[in-house]
Order: structure tokens, then C-alpha cells, then sequence
């Protein structure tokens, strides 16, 4: 079963990470952009479109690279027994768990949410990406994947900071995320290493779904105004 389900998300990814419109797109890509580059002529109902599209792959993705983890874990003859109730905290943002907070948490929230998350997860991501480069024989894909992903997040944070803009008419937006202990993403041995690197990759997959979510949620509202729910 575990075998079949990566195999089938491999499948999936690679066509993703093998389109030119996949790599290089960007949700705030926009032909009309003036010599500023400060505005953009696309719509906000495009750039949700591209920003949800965005936003899944990275999640995919994602979901993959914790699956390549998982499996380069079992190759190197390693068990980390990391609680999965305790890997994750700080938590980042919580997710409404009813209809009735779904409607009374604001677009303003929802765009905010989104950004805090990406901007959690990039320096993060970058680190584990770095690190990664020292392991011995790391697969290759999971290399490629996670490279993906630091880049892709980037870009899904700026197309999510024009939806600041052109949603709520926010300019610059300054935002107080989670805090972050100082030894969270600092060890001092090869198995705290591992064991930081995996839980990153562990917990990001967490929050992209919930980005995805967000921005399922935010389409709706912005677009088909009506039936819009995350359950």
C-alpha cells in the first residue's frame, strides 16, 4: 500500500515537476506588468486560480517528499520514534473546526493566515534543503523536491501579498506569526539533523494543506459567493 501510493504520487510529480508552465509559472506572472513592477493587470479571479493551482502542487509535492524521506529513513536502517502529537508545535495557525467559525473568520484573516504560513515555512525549508546536500546518498528526487518547494513557497508568498493588495488594499502588511524557539531548527549531532530535517518536512506538509484549504475558501468567496465551507 505504501508502495503503491508513492509510486502513484512519483507519477503525479513528475509530471509536475517535469512542465515548463509548472516550474517556471508563478501565481503573480502577468504579461501587462508596468516598468515598475509595482501593479498588474491580471484579475483577482486569475491570480486566486493560479494561487490555488500553486498551492496544491506544493502540497503534492510536499506529501511526496515526506514519502522519499520516509524511505531514505528506512534504507539508512533508522527509526527516529518522533511523537507525532508533539512534532509539530509551535502551532503555526488553527483551523476553523465548524461551519459556524468558518463564517465568522474574514477574508482579511484568510489572506493573513496565508501569509504567516508561507513566511513560517521559508527559511525553514531553504535550511532543510542545504542540509539535505550533506546526507549520504540522498535520493536525488527528494533533492529536486525540495528545492521545488522552497521555490515554489517564495513565489506563492508574493502572489498571496498582491491578494493583500488587491483584495483588501493593503500595501506593505507586517504580521506577528508563531514564535519560534531558538534550538527548534539547530542541532548539534547527525540524528538531531535528521530528526530536525524530517519534522520540517513532516509539519510543512501540515500547513500546505492547510494553505490549499485556505485558498479553496478564499476562490469561493471571492468568486462563486455562495455554498462556500470547508466541510
Amino acid at each position: 500500500m505504501h508502495l503503491t501510493r508513492l509510486f502513484i504520487l512519483q507519477v503525479c510529480v513528475a509530471f509536475v515537476l517535469c512542465s515548463p508552465q509548472a516550474v517556471t509559472g508563478s501565481p503573480v506572472d502577468c504579461p501587462n506588468q508596468d516598468t515598475a513592477g509595482t501593479s498588474c493587470a491580471i484579475s483577482v479571479e486569475k491570480l486566486l486560480e493560479r494561487a490555488v493551482q500553486h498551492a496544491e502542487l506544493i502540497y503534492r509535492v510536499s506529501e511526496e517528499s515526506k514519502l522519499l524521506f520516509d524511505e531514505m529513513l528506512i534504507s539508512y536502517g533508522m527509526n527516529l520514534h518522533i511523537p507525532e502529537g508533539t512534532m509539530c508545535a509551535p502551532k503555526t495557525v488553527t483551523v476553523p473546526r465548524s461551519k459556524s467559525e468558518i463564517k465568522q473568520i474574514s477574508d482579511k484573516w484568510i489572506l493573513h493566515s496565508l501569509l504567516i504560513l508561507a513566511q513560517f515555512w521559508i527559511d525553514p525549508l531553504v535550511e532543510v534543503q542545504a542540509s539535505l546536500e550533506n546526507y549520504e546518498n540522498a535520493p536525488s528526487a527528494l533533492l529536486t523536491r525540495s528545492k521545488w518547494i522552497s521555490t515554489k513557497l517564495m513565489s506563492l508568498e508574493q502572489g498571496i501579498m498582491v491578494l493583500i493588495r488587491q483584495i483588501l488594499g493593503e500595501g506593505s502588511v507586517t504580521l506577528e506569526g508563531p514564535e519560534e524557539t531558538s534550538d527548534r531548527f539547530v542541532s548539534s549531532n547527525i540524528l538531531e539533523t535528521v530528526r530536525r530535517d524530517y519534522s520540517v518536512i513532516y509539519c510543512f506538509r501540515k500547513d500546505a494543506h492547510k494553505m490549499q484549504t485556505f485558498l479553496k475558501l478564499l476562490k469561493c468567496r471571492q468568486i462563486e459567493k455562495e455554498n462556500c465551507s470547508l466541510f
